[in-house]
């Protein structure tokens, strides 16, 4: 085991560290909305947390239509074994070499 390659995200304490860069990222940019001005074009951008609000309702939207699309885009589990059957019923593993648990 002590052969084994140690990536960046293996050590736990490198994880924490990212986490804490993101979370200045956010506290920085938090603080710099109240510093810096914005040049608007329409009155509602200068609310305080529209863009946060704006990108959280765009995701949620986002993700709501992917739940909608997929009742008509999902296909069964086996659609692509469907044309694979035998003229018994029966899946035939040693015909085309499928069988990946072996």
């Amino acid at each position: 085991m002590e052969n084994e390659k140690q990536y960046l995200f293996d050590n736990p304490n490198n994880v924490k560290r990212v986490l804490y860069v993101l979370y200045g990222c956010c506290v920085l940019l938090f603080v710099l909305d109240f510093v810096i001005h914005r040049h608007v074009l329409h009155s509602w951008e200068s609310l305080w947390g529209f863009y946060p609000v704006y990108g959280f309702v765009g995701c949620v939207i986002l993700v709501l239509v992917a739940k909608w699309m997929r009742t008509f885009l999902m296909r069964s589990e086996d659609y692509y074994d469907e044309g694979e059957a035998d003229i018994n019923g029966k899946h035939s593993a040693d015909s085309g070499g499928h069988d990946v648990d072996a």
